[in-house]
């Protein structure tokens, strides 16, 4: 087990789920009106190519005077003007058909300006605009604030599949002003064949919404974003091209800027001032996870308005509502493991201060907008100034002032660096994949490549798309083939990726240093500190944070609440659900049973029953200890010692809370070669407390040798397959045994292990199969 595994949040299965940037507000026109005008930098000389003259030719100030009736239009405000900037950028598109990529922080009006510019494009007789738009809940939003303004909108994605052919009528009919489709639908051979071509060759607008994710350096980077590049270079000369983003530094801007240019192109950026008047921030560091928390519980109320506390884990986010909760705060938990019904319940929950905060993962992304958001609290530091700029910016985008609070954790670290490596290709996995392709003879689907390599599904999909954008791999009818085209494993640039996380990583500890005798000289601002990691050349002390001013929120918790915090956080026994089905692909790995294959339903006489853990590694209260007691040495090594007596007394309290059906009447471990203190020691130290009998190990097989760390489910169960049996001493007293046995093993992380051990017991005797661990990864 590795440390990086501690911390695994499986991303959604579809990728349209996947967490982009904020949605920009309509802003009243005296909102935050004393910012310098932007910047408008060329990324090239500016020689203008010649475009086509618009089908309308207005002029400057008839142009002016009908994007500014149009912005009244669309706002219901007969006063409404444009920010600074707003204009230019509609001018750039509509007058000079350029490509354009705005970077202006959240709340200024980016969708104002390709709302304006998409309208005045088809009073020109242009076609549709088409908007790249990166989330589903942000496209439902985006779709609803457009027809609210009287413009004709629709969006194809993976979660509307029924409205497909109306759609495709509507934009035969010319009845679509504007039409947002997922960059995964890009790479969908049914919308490249079938509608694809007819929206280049009469598009009169392409929007890149969430530019960021355009760039692998980007903190939101997704491969099918790089397919844009080549739907840019298939546009005619004549469509202008509009790019934006509130979160990219000047790496990022030249990343972005180059694929834009595909053609031979030029390309500007519009880039205004980034810092957040609204926004006072603060860092409290409080230490343990208990202390954080019972913060929050003493503390929530007193924040303005409603808003959002983001946690770095599921685990974490799930224990923090908990605790919340229990204090009788209003809270919901939101991650990836929420129900898509319930997420878009707790949405709505929030936009109407139904309850005073979502506990959310990363998974509440760019896709939610509620304007008058009065806080953002971090229970754990994103990996990098640019990232927490972007989910801070979801608060007091409509309001005069919103608080900002980084409640910084000590395991912060190791959670970065497990999304770090997590989400970088590698050389073997990808050799793997295109050997697979390359012997399949046709198509593979995501599920059978899975059972050839051994990678999980949602690692793998995100590998292949990575390919795909190199050109080694592309989907067809059917699945997944290789092109046969030469792919070399970009060492260099992806160091230079890795180095750039480590450095932004340092960044953001930088950040929480501002304001004590840690930090470098010269750094006393908040605010300007992330806007200079934004490279904001407009960057000035804020006045309203911790370190212009003093703190604003208080540093104390009563003893009271802490110890009510410790004593949430000190529970124990986490359900442990058993496995019913086998994975896909086991017959491709040999596995057979009396000569069939193994597939299918796990046959109830041999599945286990429901088991417990103490706690998963990433909880708040118990996890801290847990990882530590699995941390390896400094040569990767397991370190083997007894159960602590902490610990100890922790199982022993699992065992005295489990509902089980019936008393277990005896103990079995799972053999370790990393641990076999650690397991035994658990397993005697259970036969003890509870007087149960104690049967001893499993046998392994002479030929076992330690795990390999397989990642996928199908291989994992062949690693385990055959590698234990069951004494016949054993298999002796099982056939006469009364009641369950408790199967102890020391971490749980696939479920397999205890499935195919208990499968062994089951089929030796065992009435019943109780699995029982110390921990369990996520």
């Amino acid at each position: 087990m590795t440390q990086r595994e501690f911390w695994a949040e499986e991303p959604p299965a579809d990728l349209d789920d996947l967490p982009p940037d904020p949605q920009d507000a309509w802003l009243p026109p005296d909102a935050e009106a004393t910012t310098p005008p932007p910047t408008r930098r060329p990324t090239r000389p500016e020689t203008r190519p010649v475009s086509p003259a618009p089908a309308v030719d207005r002029g400057a100030e008839g142009l002016r005077e009908e994007a500014v009736a149009v912005l009244r239009d669309l706002t219901g405000r007969p006063d409404a003007e444009f920010h600074p900037g707003q204009f230019e950028a509609i001018e750039a598109l509509v007058a000079r058909h350029e490509r354009a990529l705005v970077v202006q922080r959240t709340g200024w009006g980016k969708s104002a300006v390709y709302f304006i510019a998409a309208l005045l494009q088809r009073r020109a007789g242009a076609g549709p605009a088409l908007i790249v738009s990166p989330l589903l809940a942000l496209m439902r939003d985006q779709v609803a604030a457009a027809e609210r303004a009287g413009v004709r909108a629709a969006a194809i994605n993976s979660a509307n599949v029924t409205e497909w052919r109306q759609i495709e009528q509507h934009l035969a009919d010319d009845d679509v002003d504007v039409l947002f489709v997922s960059p995964e639908r890009l790479v969908n051979p049914r919308f490249r064949a079938e509608q694809l071509p007819t929206l280049v060759a009469r598009c009169g607008l392409l929007v890149i919404d969430e530019a960021h994710c355009i760039s692998d350096w980007g903190h939101d980077f997704r491969p099918d974003y790089r397919r844009i590049r080549d739907l840019i270079a298939e546009l005619p000369a004549s469509v202008p091209v509009l790019a934006t983003t509130a979160t990219a530094n000047e790496r990022v801007v030249a990343d972005v800027a180059e694929q834009m240019a595909a053609g031979g192109h030029e390309v500007f950026t519009l880039r205004g001032p980034l810092a957040r008047e609204s926004l006072r921030l603060g860092v409290l560091e409080l230490g343990t996870p208990a202390r954080r928390l019972a913060w929050l519980a003493e503390h929530l109320d007193a924040l303005p308005g409603s808003g959002i506390v983001y946690c770095l884990t599921v685990s974490a986010a799930e224990d923090a509502a908990a605790l919340l909760a229990k204090a009788g705060h209003r809270v919901l938990p939101y991650t990836g493991r929420t129900d898509a019904a319930e997420r878009e319940a707790a949405e709505g929950a929030l936009k109407r201060n139904e309850v005073k905060a979502l506990v959310a993962t990363s998974a509440l992304g760019m896709g939610f907008d509620k304007p008058d958001l009065g806080f953002v609290v971090h229970v754990g530091a994103p990996s990098s100034p640019v990232a927490y700029y972007q989910q801070v910016g979801r608060a007091g985008r409509a309001t005069a002032s919103a608080d900002v609070l980084l409640l910084p954790g000590t395991e912060d670290r190791d959670i970065w660096h497990w999304f770090a490596t997590n989400a970088m290709p590698t050389q073997a996995k990808a050799d793997a994949v295109l050997g697979a392709l390359g012997e399949a003879g046709g198509p593979l689907s995501v599920a059978a490549l899975e059972a050839r390599v051994d990678i999980r599904r949602s690692p793998l999909e995100l590998l292949l798309k990575v390919l795909a954008v190199d050109g080694a791999v592309e989907y067809v009818q059917g699945g997944w083939v290789s092109t046969g085209a030469p792919w070399v494993y970009d060492t260099e640039r992806y160091e230079r990726v890795a180095a750039a996380r480590v450095a932004e990583q340092d960044a953001m500890l930088a950040y929480q240093r501002l304001g004590t005798d840690k930090a470098r000289p010269g750094e006393q601002c908040r605010m300007a500190f992330l806007t200079s990691a934004l490279d904001d050349p407009h960057t000035t002390p804020c006045g309203r944070c911790d370190v212009c001013t003093r703190p604003w929120f208080p540093t104390e918790v009563t003893v009271g609440t802490l110890d009510r915090a410790k004593e949430t956080l000190d529970h124990v026994g986490v359900p442990l659900a058993p496995r019913a089905l086998w994975p896909t692909g086991l017959d491709t790995l040999g596995l057979l049973v009396d000569g069939r294959p193994v597939k299918g339903k796990i046959p109830p006489e041999e599945q286990v029953a429901q088991g417990r853990v103490v706690a998963r590694l990433t909880d708040l209260g118990w996890g801290g200890r847990l990882r530590d007691l699995f941390a390896t040495d400094t040569g990767g090594r397991a370190v083997d010692a007894e159960v602590p007596p902490e610990l100890g007394r922790a199982v022993v309290r699992v065992l005295a809370g489990w509902d089980w059906d019936a008393r277990p009447a005896a103990v079995v471990w799972v053999p370790s070669l990393g641990r076999p203190r650690l397991v035994q020691s658990l397993a005697t130290g259970v036969a003890a407390a509870g007087r149960l009998e104690l049967l001893g190990p499993l046998e392994l097989v002479p030929s076992a040798e330690p795990l390999r760390g397989s990642t996928n489910s199908a291989y994992r169960v062949r690693d385990v397959w055959g590698r234990f049996t069951v004494p016949p001493a054993m298999a002796e007293r099982l056939a006469a045994l009364e009641g369950p046995v408790l199967l102890i093993d020391d971490l749980v992380d696939s479920r397999w292990t205890m499935t195919v051990a208990g499968r062994l017991l089951r089929r030796a005797g065992a009435d019943a199969v109780l699995p029982l661990a110390l921990a369990s990864v996520g």
